[in-house]
């Protein structure tokens, strides 16, 4: 770990690059951009002291997805990829920091995808009842259309290997109990106070478990997490988590939890950072897709075909 300043309108890191460190503003502002420097650059947020930036480049080992600026001179602590582990040893508390910045992510850009999932239905709507499109519509899209190309869907050995191919089992583990077919682990509406990793067995994600409008989001299976959006922003179930195999292992992890967790299995807290970066990174591209997706219908003279040709692929669910 190193402090690392820089000038205003210094660029810290650029869009594209190879990423090996994260930063935490000691002080100062940094401005975080997509496509910096072009015509249609777009400033996505501004940041300040003690906020984390760079994570995902290091958690996944991907190029930088935007542009770090100085909005002012600043200080910054520098953390490369090998240091992380040092890192969280000494600042615990930024452990649940790096997750619940991920959390308002993720939640962010869903809010937004479904902005422009309903743009696109408005244009269906619209062809069905054969309307004149409405300009107006592309003029909404604009502000959502914050990212520039999609990123290469290429995971290095590394992170590979941490996602992968380490059971969920291996290690030290927290409260680890075994449920029958059909138990409900918990339901859509209650308040979320832990997330779930999964030894063995299979877990049904649910929007209106138990009514006629049940729908089956997804199926998960042995060493995948799920139930932590709630966890960290201490909010109600976005759907309800069953257990549709013959039975299910699995154990259960509290945001309290992670520093234990950490100091007897760091490399299981890595992985659970892990996941929620590559959720988020799957949400943007989905949504770089729908925003093009948008586009080609707005733009297309054929629109009922097009539309029945499109829409079986764009139909996408996130759960938590």
């Amino acid at each position: 770990m190193s402090l690392r300043e820089f000038k205003a309108k210094e660029v810290i890191f650029k869009e594209g690059e190879h990423g090996e460190s994260l930063f935490v503003i000691s002080e100062g502002t940094v401005e975080i951009y997509v496509r910096y420097g072009e015509p249609d650059q777009q400033k996505i947020k501004t940041l300040s002291k003690n906020q984390i930036f760079g994570e995902m480049a290091v958690i996944e080992y991907y190029p930088r997805s935007a542009t770090a600026v100085a909005a002012s001179d600043v200080k910054l602590i520098e953390v490369k990829c090998g240091e992380i582990s040092d890192f969280f040893k000494s600042n615990p508390d930024k452990i649940i920091q790096i997750m619940q910045q991920l959390s308002l992510r993720i939640r962010e850009l869903t809010d937004d995808y479904n902005v422009v999932v309903d743009l696109v239905d408005q244009l269906k709507e619209a062809a069905g009842e054969g309307k004149k499109k409405n300009a107006s519509l592309v003029e909404k899209i604009k502000k959502f259309v914050l990212y520039g190309n999609k990123q290469p869907e290429v995971k290095s050995v590394e992170s590979i290997r941490k996602i992968g191919e380490v059971s969920h089992s291996d290690g030290y583990t927290l409260k680890v109990e075994s449920f029958p077919k059909g138990t409900v682990i918990f339901k859509e509406g209650e308040p979320g106070k832990c997330m779930y990793d999964i030894h063995s067995g299979q877990i049904g994600i649910y929007k209106h478990y138990g009514t006629p409008e049940e729908i089956l989001l997804t199926k998960l299976s042995e060493n995948q997490f799920f139930g932590e959006m709630a966890m960290l922003d201490d909010d109600k179930r976005s759907a309800t988590a069953v257990v549709v195999s013959n039975e299910a292992t699995i154990e259960s992890i509290s945001s309290g939890d992670l520093q234990e967790l950490f100091e007897n299995n760091p490399l299981k807290v890595e992985m659970i950072i892990a996941h929620m970066s590559s959720r988020l990174r799957r949400l943007t591209n989905e949504y770089i897709k729908s925003c093009e997706l948008f586009n080609e219908f707005y733009n297309t003279d054929i629109w009922d075909e097009y539309l029945a040709k499109k829409a079986a692929d764009f139909s996408v669910r996130y759960y938590e």
